[in-house]
């Protein structure tokens, strides 16, 4: 949001400067993002100043050009040479000095002291387009004769410097959401040491001149529309807004349209009270409805769009036809043109529930629906309607034409609050004293209706959408107070807590550095997604959780994976030549089961939090001492594996199986407990066409809610270090080549479970010495007791697991 410093100046009597005032609304939570400088013409027309042209001759070597002397309040005059056909000895004109820029729409240049074809020149006498005042180029500007000789053009023209605060502000200040509404939270500041009040300008002159116009008003939806007030205005001349009104719109961003459009913006911005202006004479019947209408009703808005609205979607009509989206969009048809002579102003209170629904569902935000959405102040109505209504028939010529009519069938009230000092002191952590208290709830606006010992009854402005409870007025008091008056305490109070063991987020934290000291990036996808990346599987497709009212189609559903997430990384790291990637991603995703669901609707909705592991590229750049390795599925298995043990899990203990599906080529399961650990594998090639992506993408995802289930009865044991060396042995193997490591695996440990420490493939091959349908596998073995073995016993042990291996997968040694 954009407040101008000169136009909130206007409605608060104060010296501060621009950055003072900045200090103060960051301090009462109106965050102030950035302060800029702005002027009616660019530069300020700095350099430029008022002169009279004294001598004006034809130049000698050029016939189009002239030289002229030029008196600009300096001892010597000016020499100039000119190309304008109009100029002439006496004129008074705008001369930019030397070292002055002259800015045109797109570009600029410096004036420099020159020669233009033998003849010094000292400056430039300028058109309207080289001051910025115009798009003229026809001459130069010449100005009356009484325009005083060397004054500065800004001042001859008024051009007025102004700062402009963007302020980021929170959805819960609606009231501090124009100029006065700053103001007011300025002067509550201030207050404390000061009086002082923010001061709406005078409505005191609004008259009614006539009844030509009379427009009565119905509120059929009064759950929707809470108050209605309007006026009639005649004879309007639709035109160009002056300069001082197109300035105040032009500093914060918006762009001058006419007299009457300019004055609802204006006012909407001075105020926080939306507006409307109609063309009174396409009120069909004279008659204001504010209703809704069947579904699928067409309506064309302002911008020229054809809509089909909601039976919930709130309008403003007359008695044929829709007018206007209420608090939303105005329509085409009613809406105010250069032929408008009539028009019908409203201003209205809308529920924030019906113009954010509606908003949102036709994809509208306007400054008016930004308001109304958040809760305007229906108090206001009356005010920015007299406010505009005078300003129109000021700027316009018209003329007040009809009753002021106020439809407010049930008043909103002000919000009804006790508190208590103790509670005050209490929150606050200190005593700021009763009177203090008492000082700036009155300029916050908050009548205290009643002191009884330590509490005061309060009456809270209906605009104060936010401020409904002690703990509210308490915050607000602290805001004003200021949180950096608040003592620090020389003691701490803390209570003993209990915290659920293991501790998630501490054991989040440690995978989180194990990752990223092994080269891992972490992201952070949205949880929303695209559905069509589910299209592949009816069965996954199913258990989807659409999105009721998305934003796009590329955000209609909830994730049921991080891999998306993950695929659509890589695939914006890969457009920009980053293809080696690592990363590693914590978040949630979110199902639908519709058989085990119960009667309560939302238990058929689930959501379980998961650990997504990719891998792509090289495992490292490759240089002349590194020759280039590509990632693998083993690669990944490693950081599998390494995440399991530092969760404290062991490979050994779980059941592992084989998978292929939507996600996989091929791939590995871990499970524990009839619960699956994690998945992980290369991704399926069909999935990663989808991404752009033909090089192989190994993809791991563990269920963190099984793994915290999995770790809760961990228990860290400590063993004595082995005072006695390991021994290996190894055996190198002929099997056939349907057998799988795991199938030996499981024979030798079930055949020695003492000694045997670690097993290790670490060679496999087939071949022309190899007979068809074999394979040779070379095995390692690590040994070791408590005391030092003998080449007895471990020929002994050696032999058993070759015979079992022989016996039960008819293995043979090679």
């Amino acid at each position: 949001m954009k407040i101008s410093y000169n136009w909130l100046m206007q409605y608060i009597q104060t010296d501060l400067a621009p950055e003072q005032v900045s200090e103060i609304l960051i301090s009462i939570g109106l965050e102030v993002e950035s302060m800029d400088l702005y002027q009616t013409i660019k530069g300020g027309l700095k350099g430029f100043v008022i002169g009279e042209i004294k001598s004006c001759s034809k130049h000698p070597n050029a016939d189009k050009l002239s030289i002229t002397k030029v008196d600009i309040g300096r001892e010597q005059l000016l020499d100039i040479v000119c190309g304008a056909s109009n100029v002439a000895t006496g004129q008074k004109v705008v001369v930019a000095t030397v070292g002055t820029t002259i800015y045109k729409e797109n570009e600029s240049f410096e004036i420099k002291k020159a020669k233009i074809r033998g003849e010094v020149s000292e400056g430039m006498i300028c058109a309207e387009d080289e001051i910025g005042i115009g798009d003229s180029h026809n001459g130069i500007l010449v100005l009356p004769a009484h325009a005083e000789t060397g004054i500065p053009a800004s001042t001859y023209f008024k051009i007025e410097n102004d700062v402009v605060f963007e302020i980021g502000l929170t959805p819960n200040r609606i009231d501090a959401a124009s100029h006065y509404g700053v103001a007011r939270d300025l002067a509550a500041y201030l207050s404390k040491n000061i009086v002082t009040r923010a001061i709406k300008p005078s409505v005191d002159s609004f008259r009614i001149v006539n009844n030509l116009l009379p427009i009565s008003v119905v509120i059929e939806n009064k759950e929707a529309c809470k108050r209605y007030s309007g006026i009639s205005i005649s004879g309007v001349h639709i035109k160009e807004s002056p300069e001082w009104l197109k300035n105040r719109l032009k500093a914060i961003g918006l762009k001058p349209i006419n007299n009457v459009v300019d004055v609802t913006n204006f006012v909407l911005h001075e105020t926080g009270q939306p507006l409307h202006a109609f063309d009174a004479d396409k009120i069909s019947g004279g008659k204001v409805i504010i209703k809704t209408l069947p579904e699928g009703t067409s309506f064309i808005t302002l911008d020229g769009v054809e809509r089909k609205l909601a039976s919930a979607d709130l309008m403003i009509c007359n008695e044929s036809d829709g007018m206007c989206i209420a608090g939303v969009f105005g329509g085409l048809e009613s809406g105010v043109s250069g032929s408008t002579k009539n028009i019908f102003l409203e201003s209205a209170w809308f529920n924030p529930v019906w113009i954010r629904r509606t908003a949102k569902r036709h994809g509208l935000n306007t400054d008016a629906s930004f308001r109304f959405e958040r809760g305007t102040d229906p108090n206001m109505t009356v005010y920015a309607l007299k406010r505009a209504a005078l300003l129109i028939a000021e700027l316009s010529g018209g003329s007040i034409s009809s009753e002021l009519v106020d439809a407010y069938p049930e008043p909103v009230k002000d919000f009804q609050v006790v508190i208590s000092f103790s509670h005050v002191e209490r929150l606050i952590g200190m005593n700021i004293g009763k009177d203090l208290i008492k000082k700036i709830l009155l300029g916050l606006e908050i009548k205290i209706e009643k002191e009884s010992g330590d509490s005061l009854e309060l009456h809270i402005p209906a605009y104060r959408v936010d401020v409904q409870r002690e703990a509210d007025v308490i915050e607000e008091i602290l805001r004003l107070y200021g949180y950096d008056h608040v003592d620090i305490s020389d003691k701490m109070i803390s209570t003993i807590t209990f915290s659920q063991k293991p501790e998630k987020n501490k054991i989040i934290n440690n995978i989180s550095d194990l990752l990223s000291s092994c080269g891992f990036n972490e992201i952070m996808s949205n949880s929303l997604t695209k559905s069509v990346y589910y299209d592949s599987s009816e069965t996954i497709k199913d258990k989807l959780v659409y999105i009721m009212n998305p934003l796009s189609s590329d955000l209609n559903c909830m994730r049921q994976t991080l891999l998306f997430g993950c695929m659509e990384a890589v695939l914006y790291n890969t457009n920009r030549q980053n293809s080696n990637l690592k990363f590693y991603e914590f978040g949630n995703c979110y199902g639908l089961d519709k058989k085990n669901s119960s009667s309560n609707s939302l238990d058929k909705y689930y959501e379980s939090e998961h650990l997504a592991l990719l891998i792509t590229g090289s495992k490292e750049e490759s240089n002349w001492s590194t020759p280039d390795s590509h990632s693998s599925f083993y690669y990944l298995k490693a950081y599998v594996n390494n995440v399991l043990k530092r969760l404290g899990l062991n490979e050994d203990t779980m059941l592992i199986s084989e998978i292929k599906n939507e996600y996989f080529d091929e791939g590995l399961v871990y499970g524990l407990n009839k619960k699956q650990i994690v998945e992980f594998g290369l991704v399926n090639s069909k999935l990663g066409k989808n991404f752009d992506r033909n090089e192989e993408i190994f993809y791991a995802d563990f269920n963190w809610d099984h793994v915290m289930t999995a770790i809760a009865n961990n228990k860290i044991k400590f063993e004595e270090l082995p005072r006695f060396p390991e021994v290996r042995r190894d055996l190198s193997l002929i099997i056939d080549d349907s057998l799988r490591f795991e199938q030996l695996k499981s024979i030798i440990v079930k055949t020695e479970r003492k000694l045997l420490k670690r097993i290790d493939l670490f060679d496999v091959y087939k071949g022309s010495s190899i007979e068809q349908g074999k394979k040779s596998y070379a095995i390692s073995f690590i040994l070791q007791d408590e005391k030092t073995l003998t080449d007895k016993e471990i020929d002994k042990i050696m032999g058993n697991i070759a015979l079992s291996l022989e016996k039960e997968l008819g293995a043979r040694i090679r």
